[in-house]
């Protein structure tokens, strides 16, 4: 992997002097306002992938099925997801407009398949972002019992911590929506200092676990079953839905190319730092909460996670402040997801390939937001959770059915990319671009095409597994016997709406050469 000179994105040749000119090179004008730096880049991709929310809603789901040999299956979801993001990288170097996936899959795919991976993605996103705005049940009843609105039971698994969830997490999409359409500069700022908070409480939380500890860190070769039983490998790579849970989201940076300096060099970087740094930073917070934890086999860890092992070995104060930064870790990276998604809507929208095309589309002059694409996903998030009041797996079943989606949306990218690097992309062949000798840029160079075929590879698996109707994710309780089929059914319904919603018979106003 090395820097080379860039591609033109297009037929015409791309003027290097300013972002402004790289964009009109791509066929846009300028209409975002462009203010996010080095840090703010990183801190989007960070937050939408929020270990400290992440972790702390999943641990017990991976730890339940796996024991503490579930571990192992986070170090392997990097690695696929890291052959992804390098991938992501390069097409960011060449490509660095809003709408990163929709329209790195128009430029390596096509019209069709690039529009379909878009449409996954937003739906996916919208759904990612009740997941994560739910996410605050956890945390706000155990920092003051009156955020527990509904009944006196907090669990999320309950019919009343759900139906409690749906109302923190609709709060908390109003704030989120607000911030949103108040402009770029704001939602960055808040971006950036409520991800150093989330920085700040993960080392303090890895620093607690490993200083609390109660065994070694070879703990993690314990499968917590017995050595003969042949089936603890299929229950292994259940817990492995954990890792594939948490670490998506990490190319948001290019989400906001447009509205970032230098997105040519800044997006690349940071789209691996964010995947990078939160699987060290998650790492070590499995390990130590494997550590620190009191007991392994009384099954409080399986059905509390986190939760149980701070309240076990911090004083009450210290754990107050710690789920307080963890509530600000669930708001970043609501506010993170929806950023990205309102992006992608309007990066679509802008081509005039979603309904209601003109609206969506616009900017707000003084803010240079796209304040429509926010208020609808703030409002569609708050209408999937309303749907599912009274749902006690509502967090499993959401968390499933989105990261599906976002699989399915990355493979096509990955897949289309593989084809475009077979045929000589982006070196030669017939449909490459020339070469400009004016910049240097992130590029997998001869490692393209292995790194690509590992991410196709990885991808693959991974929607099998996550999709399979499992009635222990989708449905354990037993209450609704079709949630266990939630995944395939919503796959399917996501492409008959998309179908619905196409623009058939519409040229498209900015078409591109495949490859290009």
């Amino acid at each position: 992997m090395s820097s080379t000179t860039l591609p033109s994105p297009g037929e015409k040749a791309p003027s290097f002097g300013t972002d402004h000119s790289d964009l009109a090179a791509l066929g846009y004008d300028q209409q975002l306002h462009r203010s996010l730096g080095k840090y703010a880049s990183f801190a989007a991709g960070f937050s939408f992938v929020s270990i400290l929310t992440t972790i702390f809603q999943l641990f017990g789901l991976g730890f339940s099925f796996g024991g503490p040999a579930f571990f192992f299956t986070w170090p392997l979801v990097f690695l696929g997801q890291f052959m992804v993001a390098l991938n992501f990288a390069e097409l960011a170097a060449r490509y660095p407009i809003s709408g990163a996936i929709y329209q790195w899959s128009r430029r390596m795919g096509g019209e069709i398949i690039g529009w379909f991976a878009g449409w996954f993605m937003i739906i996916a996103q919208i759904v990612t972002a009740s997941a994560a705005a739910i996410a605050l049940q956890v945390v706000l009843p155990s920092i003051w019992s009156g955020f527990q609105f509904v009944g006196e039971d907090t669990a999320l698994t309950s019919a009343d911590g759900a139906a409690n969830a749906v109302i923190l997490g609709s709060i908390l999409l109003v704030l989120t929506t607000t911030i949103n359409c108040i402009g770029v500069k704001w939602m960055s700022r808040i971006n950036s200092i409520g991800v150093t908070c989330e920085i700040v409480g993960v080392i303090a939380l890895v620093l607690v676990f490993f200083t609390h500890a109660e065994r070694g860190p070879q703990v993690v070769f314990d499968t917590g079953a017995p050595g003969t039983d042949s089936g603890y490998i299929w229950a292994w790579i259940v817990s492995g839905l954990m890792a594939a849970y948490v670490m998506v989201g990490f190319g948001s940076a290019g989400e906001l190319a447009e509205e970032t300096h230098n997105p040519r060099r800044v997006a690349p970087r940071t789209i691996r730092l964010a995947l990078s740094a939160s699987a060290l930073g998650g790492g070590l917070m499995i390990v130590g909460a494997l550590m620190a934890a009191p007991s392994l086999t009384d099954g409080n860890l399986a059905t509390q996670g986190l939760p149980y092992v701070i309240d076990s070995i911090l004083s009450s104060p210290w754990g107050t402040v710690l789920l307080i930064d963890v509530a600000i870790a669930v708001f970043i990276c609501t506010l993170a997801i929806q950023t990205a998604a309102s992006r992608l809507m309007f990066s679509m929208a802008r081509d005039g390939r979603l309904p209601a095309s003109t609206i969506l589309s616009k900017v707000n002059s003084r803010t240079g937001t796209p304040i429509a694409p926010s208020v609808l996903i703030g409002f569609a998030c708050v209408a999937i959770l309303a749907v599912n009041v009274g749902n006690s797996a509502i967090f499993t079943t959401l968390s499933s059915v989105c990261i599906v989606l976002i699989y399915l949306a990355y493979l096509m990218v990955t897949v289309p990319l593989l084809m475009r690097r077979l045929e000589g992309w982006p070196h030669g062949g017939r449909r490459a671009t020339p070469i400009s000798a004016e910049e240097k840029f992130f590029t997998l160079g001869r490692f393209g095409i292995p790194v690509n075929i590992a991410a196709v590879l990885y991808g693959g698996l991974m929607v099998i597994n996550l999709s399979w109707p499992r009635a222990e994710i989708f449905n354990p309780t037993g209450e609704f016997p079709l949630l266990q089929w939630a995944a395939p059914l919503t796959v399917i319904a996501v492409v008959l709406a998309g179908i619905a919603c196409f623009p058939r018979g519409r040229t498209h106003p900015k078409p591109v050469t495949i490859g290009a």
